[in-house]
């Protein structure tokens, strides 16, 4: 029940920051474009692939499972956007937005798949380091 608790508490975290953040972006360049979710989830990728490679059991972090959890499954979890993202680019489908929504799609599968990548990347080079 103790693990439930901290996904929940991490969860609940990730999701106020997600929040603040998205809106931050949406206010700084508009809201036509879900730019705000786009960032969130990118960075959720990158940051997601260097705690991943950093807490691995051959990582530099020596962090406990429920910790792991904690961060990866909460904190993250709660973080990236991927329902938000759903909704915002069915949205702009049915609003007629095409190029809004296939960007959308394009841009988050590529740049969120780039970024797990260069933050595993990222990790490892940290884990490397003495």
């Amino acid at each position: 029940m103790t693990t439930y608790f901290w996904i929940g508490l991490g969860s609940g975290l990730g999701g106020m920051a997600r929040y603040w953040l998205s809106g931050l972006v949406a206010q700084r360049f508009g809201e036509v474009f879900p730019g705000g979710t786009l960032f969130v989830n990118v960075s959720g990728s990158f940051l997601i692939g260097v705690a991943a490679a950093l807490s691995d059991t051959e990582g530099r972090i020596l962090i406990s499972p429920t910790a792991r959890q904690f961060l990866m499954l909460g904190i993250f979890g709660g973080y990236t956007t991927f329902s938000s993202f759903s909704l915002q680019t069915l949205n702009l489908a049915r609003d007629g937005e095409w190029w809004y929504a296939g960007m959308n799609i394009i841009l988050s599968v590529f740049l969120c798949l780039c970024a797990v990548y260069v933050g595993n990347i990222a990790g490892q080079y940290l884990n490397s380091r003495v």
